[in-house]
């Protein structure tokens, strides 16, 4: 351990000892060179404009000699520790950053090292924050992801085990409801399966940015989001109400449609109670809202705040049933925040409203 410390102290020693030492080169060179014409200028002129004796003259030069021989090394001595102080503090964030390089390489994440320095060495440090931030950051993403799928695929596989063991030592007799069951929990995996191929899908798209967008009137978006739901709504017996203010904004069409798709299968998966859907869009000074509104069970203000998590449902047994796999909100909040908006969700009892802001510029 010590002799690793020693490493990490040592690059940047042997850096700045590089550094003086070149430097102290070119000091002592230039000062060399300046105080060899000072002093043969001044004899010349000395020489040429002062009548002096042979004996004065060589006094003369031995004098001069003497005090830019001073000068010169005081020069020399006084550059070299002025630049060995301003070059060892300026290399001190080269130090932390190669200390925080090598805890990465054992799978750490260090902690963000402090810029107090502008120019290219602030900016490399603070790139190195954000890399840092980023891989931290995905880090965690992928390990709750690992966790979610765990926790998804265990219980369904548990469910298949325990029934085809029991069936195997004979404890239950096998019957269409029983078969049923297990054909529906197989479905489950299989759907799990897709909803991974889709998150896959997504991650990929999400990191394109979204570099693609037109100016577009978004009632449009939501006319042909509502239509592709019209056979879905009629079915479920549910009105689908549409009040929309005509806007053009710059937006990615299909990430846009994906989002409202999303929140009005939401709307009609589980509704539960009376009266329509409305889907509402108000031009507002801080943007463009839309709003989409519908009957169904109460969500809880600690259920508010984690809806758009990825795999979070409310209702796990009913979104099981209903094919809901929590990446829908998850996917629709990614899309919003990559185009400098907002969303969220009130309630109001068994009324509630999932909406999402847009900058109208």
């Amino acid at each position: 351990m010590l002799r690793n410390k020693f490493k990490n102290l040592l690059v940047p020693k042997q850096l700045l000892f590089r550094l003086t030492f070149l430097n102290i080169i070119v000091i002592t060179a230039f000062v060399g060179f300046s105080s060899w014409a000072i002093y043969n200028t001044a004899c010349v002129l000395a020489e040429g404009f002062v009548t002096m004796s042979n004996q004065k003259q060589t006094q003369f030069e031995a004098t001069l000699f003497q005090y830019l021989l001073i000068f010169s090394i005081s020069t020399i001595v006084i550059g070299s520790l002025t630049h060995f102080y301003l070059t060892r503090k300026l290399i001190h964030p080269l130090r932390q950053l190669i200390h925080s390089t090598k805890k990465m390489k054992k799978g750490e994440y260090p902690n963000p090292i402090e810029v107090n320095h502008e120019g290219e060495v602030g900016e490399l440090i603070s790139h190195f924050n954000e890399l840092v931030k980023q891989l931290e950051t995905n880090e965690e993403r992928r390990l709750k992801l690992v966790s979610d799928l765990s926790h998804e695929f265990r219980t369904p596989l548990s469910n298949l085990n325990g029934y085809l063991r029991a069936l195997q030592n004979g404890v239950i007799k096998g019957d269409e409801k029983l078969y049923q069951s297990l054909y529906e929990e197989s479905r489950r995996i299989i759907r799990l399966i897709e909803q991974m191929e889709q998150l896959k899908e997504w991650d990929y798209r999400s990191r394109q940015t979204f570099s693609e967008k037109f100016p577009v009137n978004i009632r449009q978006l939501v006319e042909q989001s509502v239509e592709m739901f019209r056979w879905t709504s009629k079915q479920a017996n549910i009105n689908v109400r549409v009040d929309v203010a005509p806007s053009i904004l710059t937006l990615n069409s299909e990430a846009i449609t994906q989002v409202i798709s999303n929140l009005l299968d939401n709307a009609i998966r589980y509704y539960e109670g009376t009266g329509p859907i409305v889907i509402e869009g108000m031009i507002r000074e801080s943007g463009y809202m839309l709003c989409v509104t519908g009957p169904g069970k109460p969500i809880s203000i600690a259920e508010q705040e984690k809806i758009f998590e990825r795999f979070y449902r409310i209702d796990h047994s009913r979104s099981r049933e209903l094919g809901g796999s929590g990446l829908g909100l998850a996917i629709s909040k990614e899309i919003i925040e990559r185009h400098r908006g907002t969303i969220g969700v009130s309630s109001d009892k068994n009324q509630h409203t999932f909406w999402f802001r847009l900058p109208r510029k």
